[in-house]
């Protein structure tokens, strides 16, 4: 398996890291909050554009754990609350913390290493590369490998133990070989989440992990995401509501930049002003359709 010219392919690392993973300090920061402390906690986050305030006031705390789905209609501020919430934008006032730590204000790659994962609405992955080539560039970034000297990827044996591992558990182990870009789009989906998890971030955001999906494969994805942040916290983007009340603990609904409720899934749809401001408004989309 390790015979083609991607896993001939050199990477550099520095002389003490020859047989083994970086030192300690070297490595990303991982592990969980302590306890009482949420996984990832909002407190009054502003994000203006010029005068045009695009998320006013949200306040959200999500427990170690739990999995908490954030639902809306368009233009709500779904994914420019995942934007902040990963670094991509600073927000204009208030706080961001991933484990008790205030994140807001660092780069995206930064809280990256202290524990948070994002995967994005549309896939961005490295077409040109095989599955486990992708996932394998996850998972050395992950490790914290540096360049200092010419070494071949294929000796580096904790790296491609984990990228075989990853590889298992979103099922294209048997897809290890075949470029990115000729999987089918579920395929690319669940790789798109192996990268997202490959590094063993205990917090991840998944932005609409099942759009574009039939019912079949939508139900595969679930399935996927379930299995895979078991034991992590998971906070999703999605607008099919099956699969909403089917995966969360909480909903949180967000509506002009605002959180209008949050509740277990039962209280979210008994919800009187919910149902006015959004999932009535799919109910009449959907008969009208």
């Amino acid at each position: 398996r390790e015979g083609n010219q991607a896993e001939r392919t050199a990477v550099k690392l520095r002389p003490q890291d020859a047989a083994r993973r970086p030192p300690e300090g070297e490595r990303p920061a991982r592990g969980g909050p302590a306890p009482g402390t949420p996984a990832l906690e909002l407190r009054d986050v502003y994000k203006r554009f010029g005068k045009t305030e695009i998320i006013r006031g949200t306040s959200l705390a999500v427990q170690p754990g739990e999995r908490v789905a954030i639902i809306g209609p368009n233009g709500a501020g779904k994914s420019t609350l995942f934007n902040l919430i990963s670094g991509r934008f600073a927000s204009s006032s208030g706080e961001i913390l991933l484990n008790g730590r205030k994140i807001d204000g660092l780069q995206p790659y930064e809280i990256n290493r202290l524990g948070l994962a994002r995967s994005f609405q549309v896939s961005n992955l490295f077409t040109r590369l095989s599955v486990f080539e992708n996932i394998r560039c996850a998972v050395l970034w992950q490790l914290g490998y540096r360049y200092a000297f010419w070494r071949f990827l294929a000796d580096l044996r904790d790296a491609n133990d984990r990228t075989e591992e990853v590889l298992e558990m979103i099922k294209l182990d048997k897809r290890r070989d075949v470029l990115a870009m000729n999987l089918t789009y579920a395929e690319q989906r669940a790789l798109e989440i192996g990268i997202t998890i490959a590094g063993g971030a205990n917090v991840v955001l998944l932005d609409e992990p099942t759009s574009g999906m039939s019912r079949t494969e939508t139900a595969q994805v679930v399935e996927l995401v379930r299995s895979v942040t078991e034991g992590k916290t998971l906070v999703m983007v999605e607008h099919d509501m099956g699969v909403v009340f089917g995966l969360a603990d909480r909903i949180s609904v967000l509506v002009y930049g605002e959180v209008l409720a949050t509740g277990a899934p039962e209280e979210i749809r008994a919800n009187p002003a919910v149902q006015e401001a959004y999932l009535g408004a799919l109910h009449k989309e959907a008969a009208g359709a």
